[in-house]
C-alpha cells in the first residue's frame, strides 16, 4: 500500500470514530434513557453512563445489517473510496455536533444517508431506488406507528378501568415476545443469526439427534416465545404487586436499557458503514466484529462525554413525562428499532423517541408538548437530509478538483 493511500485509511478510519462519538453523544447516548430520566427513574449521568455500555454490547452483536447497507447499498455502480468516506462521514459528523451542541436531536440517519448518497452519486454512480423506497417508508411510518402505539398505550396504563397489576404485565408480555426473537450471530451458525426461541428449540429437538422438520420447529419455537413471554409478565406482575412505583420504575428502566442496546446495533453502521468499500482493499483483512466492536466503543465515548446534555433537553423540553407515558413511549420505540436492524435499514432514533413522545404526551391532553420545538425538531430533520446531501456532493467535487 502506498502511503498516500495509507494516510486516507488513517484519516478515513478517524473520521469514523468521531461520527462514532458524534452519534454515540446525540442519538444512541441521548435518545433511550431520556423518557426514563424525565420521569425521576434514573439521573442524567447515570443514564449516559448505563446507555453507553448497552450500546457498545449492542453495537457488537447486532451492527452487522445495518452497517453493510449504509456501506454497500445506498449507491449502486461505484464504490465508496477513502476521499468520498472522509467527506462523507465528516459532513455528517460535523451537522450531527452541532446538533448536540445547540441542544437539537439532529437525526443521524438521516444525516448519514443524504451524506453517503451524496459522495456516492459524486463518484459517479446511480441511486438505489428500491433502497430509498423502503428506507423512505420506513421513515415517514414512524411518527405515526410510534407516535399512535404510544398514545393508546399512554391511554390504556392511564384508564382506571385496566388495574396496574394486569396492564403492565401484558405489555412486559408483548416485549418477552419480541425479545425471545431478537437474532443474535452468536447464537446462530456461522455466519448466520438466530433468536433465543429459535436457538432453544432447535437445541432441544435436536437433542435426540435428528434434524426436526420446519413445522416442528416453528412450533416449538412458538411454544418457547410464549414461556418466556409468560415467565417476563409473570416477574413483573409479582414485582407490580409488592410496590406498584417500584414495579413500574423496573419496568421503565429494563425498557430504556433495550432501548439503548438496540440503538447500538442501528446506530453504529451509520458510522461504519462507508469504511466497508475501503476496507474491501485494504492489505490486511479486519473482521467485522472487530470493526464492530471499535465503533461501539466511539459510541460509548460519546455516550460518556457528550450524552447529558440530549438527555436533558429529550427528558424536559418535549413533554412532561410520567412512569407511564414513558413506558408507552420505550416500548413502541424497541420494536421499532428491532424492525429496522432486522431489515437492515438505517433509522433515526432521535425521530424514534421524540414521536413516542409526544404521541404519550398527547394522551394526557398535550402534557406540556412544546409546538414550537416539534416544528424546529422536524425543519431540522428534513433540513440535515438536504444539508448532507448537498455538501456532501459539493465537497467531494471540490476536494476531487484540488487533489487533481
Amino acid at each position: 500500500m502506498d502511503p498516500g493511500t495509507a494516510v486516507a485509511l488513517l484519516v478515513a478510519a478517524f473520521a469514523s470514530l468521531f461520527m462514532a462519538w458524534a452519534i454515540g453523544a446525540g442519538s444512541s447516548g441521548s435518545t433511550p434513557f431520556a423518557p426514563a430520566v424525565g420521569a425521576n427513574a434514573i439521573s442524567v449521568m447515570r443514564a449516559g453512563f448505563v446507555v453507553g455500555i448497552l450500546g457498545l454490547a449492542g453495537a457488537y452483536l447486532q451492527g452487522a445489517n445495518v452497517t453493510e447497507a449504509v456501506g454497500r447499498e445506498l449507491v449502486v455502480g461505484v464504490s465508496i473510496t477513502p476521499t468520498a468516506a472522509i467527506v462523507g462521514l465528516l459532513t455528517a459528523a460535523i451537522l450531527v455536533a452541532i446538533g448536540v451542541f445547540t441542544g437539537y436531536p439532529i437525526a443521524t440517519a438521516f444525516t448519514v444517508t443524504g451524506a453517503v448518497v451524496g459522495v456516492g452519486l459524486a463518484l459517479g454512480g446511480d441511486p438505489a431506488w428500491a433502497k430509498y423506497r423502503e428506507i423512505v417508508s420506513l421513515w415517514v411510518a414512524v411518527p405515526f406507528v410510534g407516535g399512535g402505539i404510544a398514545f393508546a398505550t399512554a391511554k390504556l396504563l392511564r384508564d382506571e378501568r385496566v388495574p396496574e397489576p394486569v396492564a403492565v404485565p401484558v405489555l412486559a408480555a408483548l416485549i418477552g415476545v419480541i425479545l425471545a426473537n431478537v437474532e443474535f450471530v452468536i447464537l446462530g451458525p456461522a455466519g448466520e443469526a438466530r433468536g433465543l426461541a429459535a436457538a432453544l428449540a432447535g437445541a432441544v429437538l435436536t437433542l435426540g439427534g435428528t434434524v426436526p422438520e420446519p413445522s416442528t420447529l416453528l412450533v416449538t419455537k412458538v411454544a418457547v416465545t410464549v414461556a418466556f413471554a409468560l415467565l417476563v409478565a409473570g416477574v413483573l406482575r409479582r414485582d407490580i404487586v409488592r410496590d406498584e412505583a417500584a414495579g413500574q420504575r423496573h419496568f421503565l428502566l429494563a425498557l430504556g436499557g433495550l432501548v439503548a442496546f438496540s440503538a447500538g446495533g442501528s446506530q453504529v453502521g451509520l458510522a461504519l458503514g462507508p469504511l466497508l468499500p475501503i476496507l474491501d482493499d485494504a492489505p490486511v483483512t479486519i473482521p467485522l466484529t472487530v470493526l464492530l466492536f471499535g465503533g461501539g466503543l466511539g459510541l460509548l465515548a460519546g455516550s460518556w462525554t457528550g450524552a447529558p446534555r440530549m438527555i436533558k433537553a429529550l427528558a424536559q423540553d418535549y413533554s412532561s413525562l410520567g412512569p407511564r407515558r414513558s413506558i408507552a413511549a420505550l416500548i413502541p420505540s424497541f420494536a421499532i428499532a428491532q424492525s429496522a436492524v432486522f431489515l437492515g435499514v438505517p433509522v433515526s432514533f432521535n425521530e424514534i423517541i421524540v414521536s413516542a413522545i409526544i404521541g404519550s404526551g398527547y394522551a394526557a391532553g398535550g402534557a406540556g408538548v412544546s409546538g414550537r420545538k416539534m416544528l424546529f425538531t422536524v425543519l431540522a430533520w428534513i433540513g440535515s437530509l438536504v444539508l448532507a446531501f448537498a455538501v456532501s456532493y459539493g465537497a467531494f467535487l471540490g476536494v476531487s478538483a484540488l487533489l487533481g
